[in-house]
C-alpha cells in the first residue's frame, strides 16, 4: 500500500482490504481510491443505487446517462404516452436530463463524499453533448465516454477543469489519437479505460464482429503499447490506464496491474449485486447465463454487441436477414425521441441492427425475460449465480485467493 493511504475517500474497512490485497490504489481526480471502477450500464441498470454504493466503499461508481427517466414515475407519466413529434422529443429529452440531475444528487447522498462519482455517456447518443454539460453543471466528478471517439469532450468540459475526463478505447492507436487531439485543446485524459471487445458486454470497441479476436486488443499488447507511447510523450504518470472486460477475480486484477494497468473496470459483476438498479429477473438472467449462451451481433448503433441469447434475441437473429433485405429510411423514430444520433432502424442503414434498442433494453431493466435485451460480458461471475451485495463483491475482488481457501 502506498504512502497516500489512509485516504478520506476510502472507508476504514475498504482500506484494510486494500492493504491486505497487495494491489495498488488508483489515483484519479486528485483522489486515492480502490482500483475498482464500476462500469456504466444503460437504460437505468447503473443508477444511483449501484453507483452510490460503489463510491461509498471507495471505488468509482458510474451512472449511465441513457433514459434515466424510467426510474421516475412522474417523469414517465409525463412522457410515456406522448404522440410522436418534435414536442414529444423535447419533453422526453428534458425529462431524461431532469432524471440525470436527480440521480447525481441521490448518488452523492449515498456515497457520503467517498470514492468518486462518474457519468457514462455514449458518444453515439443524440443527447451526448447535453448529457455531458448537464452532468458537469450538476457537479459530477468524472465523465466517461465510449461508443465513439469523444474528440470534442475537452470543449464541452472547458468550464469544468476539475472534472476528470475519461475516454473508453480498445487499442493503442486509439490512445495515441485521443491524446494527440486533446493535447491541441490543452487538455489530457485524466485516465483511459482500455476495454477488450472480446470480453466486455454491451457495445464493443471493434468495427466488426470479425475483429473481436484481433490480438491488437489483447491486454498483453495494448497496455504495454499504450504505456510506451505515454512514456515517450512524457506523460506516463499523468494518465492511468484502467482495464475493462472479463475481469472477475483478485488474480485478474493483480495480473493487469503487473502489465501496467492502474485499475480495472467491471460491469456485469456489479450489475447483479443486490444494490444494482435493475429488476431481480434481470440479475438472475445475467448471473445464470452460461458461456455458450453469449451471442455477438450488430447493434442499431452500428457497433458489435454482446448479450445473453434470450428469447427475443434468438427470435430477432433468426429473422435478421429478412429485416436487412427490406431496410429503408423511416420518417420518424418509433419511440419519438431519437435516442441515437445514427440508428440502423430509423435511418435504414444496411448491416446495422434493425430493432428498437430502447424498447428492448427497457424491457430487460424491468425484468421482462421474453422481450428484453440483456447485455453481459463473458466469464463466470465471482459468486456464480448468487446475488450478493456490493460490499461482498468489493471484498471478494480485493481478497487474495489463498485467503479464501479453507485452513
Amino acid at each position: 500500500m502506498n504512502a497516500a493511504l489512509p485516504s478520506p475517500h476510502i472507508p476504514a474497512d475498504s482500506a484494510l482490504w486494500l492493504a491486505r490485497s497487495g494491489l495498488r490504489p488508483l489515483n484519479l481526480g486528485g483522489r486515492t481510491l480502490l482500483p475498482l471502477v464500476q462500469g456504466g450500464m444503460g437504460i437505468g441498470v447503473s443508477a444511483h443505487g449501484l453507483a452510490g454504493s460503489v463510491a461509498a466503499l471507495g471505488g468509482v461508481g458510474t451512472l449511465s446517462s441513457v433514459d434515466l427517466r424510467r426510474h421516475y414515475p412522474d417523469l414517465m407519466d409525463a412522457t410515456g404516452h406522448l404522440e410522436a413529434g418534435d414536442a414529444a422529443k423535447m419533453a422526453i429529452n428534458a425529462a431524461n436530463l431532469e432524471a440525470l440531475k436527480r440521480e447525481i444528487r441521490a448518488a452523492r447522498e449515498r456515497s457520503q463524499g467517498r470514492g468518486l462519482l462518474a457519468i457514462n455517456v455514449m458518444r453515439a447518443v443524440s443527447e451526448y453533448a447535453h448529457s455531458v454539460t448537464t452532468a458537469l453543471e450538476a457537479g459530477i466528478d468524472a465523465v466517461v465516454v465510449g461508443a465513439g471517439l469523444p474528440l470534442d469532450l475537452p470543449d464541452l468540459a472547458q468550464d469544468h477543469p476539475k472534472a476528470a475526463l475519461i475516454p473508453i478505447l480498445s487499442d493503442a492507436r486509439g490512445v495515441q489519437l485521443i491524446v494527440k487531439k486533446w493535447e491541441r485543446k490543452k487538455r489530457l485524459p485524466d485516465a483511459i479505460v482500455i476495454e477488450h471487445p472480446r470480453l466486455a458486454g454491451g457495445h464493443l470497441g471493434a468495427a466488426r464482429i470479425a475483429d473481436l479476436n484481433d490480438p491488437r486488443f489483447d491486454f498483453e499488447n495494448v497496455i504495454p503499447q499504450s504505456l510506451a507511447f505515454l512514456r515517450s510523450a512524457g506523460i506516463e504518470q499523468e494518465i492511468p490506464l484502467i482495464a475493462a472486460g472479463g475481469i472477475r477475480t483478485h488474480a485478474d486484477i493483480a495480473r493487469l496491474q503487473s502489465l501496467g494497468a492502474a485499475g480495472v473496470q467491471l460491469g456485469t459483476p456489479f450489475a447483479v449485486t443486490s444494490e444494482g438498479d435493475a429488476h431481480p429477473e434481470f440479475k438472475r438472467i445475467l448471473a445464470e447465463a452460461k458461456e455458450d449462451e453469449m451471442v455477438e451481433f450488430t447493434s442499431v448503433a452500428g457497433l458489435p454487441a454482446r448479450a445473453v441469447a434470450t428469447p427475443w434475441l434468438r427470435a430477432y437473429l433468426k429473422i435478421e436477414h429478412k429485416l436487412q433485405a427490406v431496410v429503408h429510411h423511416k420518417n420518424r423514430c418509433t419511440k419519438s425521441f431519437d435516442c441515437l444520433a445514427q440508428c440502423g432502424l430509423r435511418d435504414g442503414l444496411p448491416g446495422w441492427g434493425q430493432f428498437c434498442i430502447d424498447n428492448q433494453l427497457a424491457a430487460a431493466l424491468r425484468g421482462d425475460v421474453r422481450k428484453g435485451l440483456f447485455f453481459r460480458g463473458v466469464g463466470a461471475l465471482p459468486f456464480g449465480a448468487q446475488i450478493r451485495s456490493v460490499r461482498d463483491l468489493v471484498e471478494r475482488l480485493l481478497t487474495r485467493q489463498e485467503a479464501l481457501m479453507p485452513a
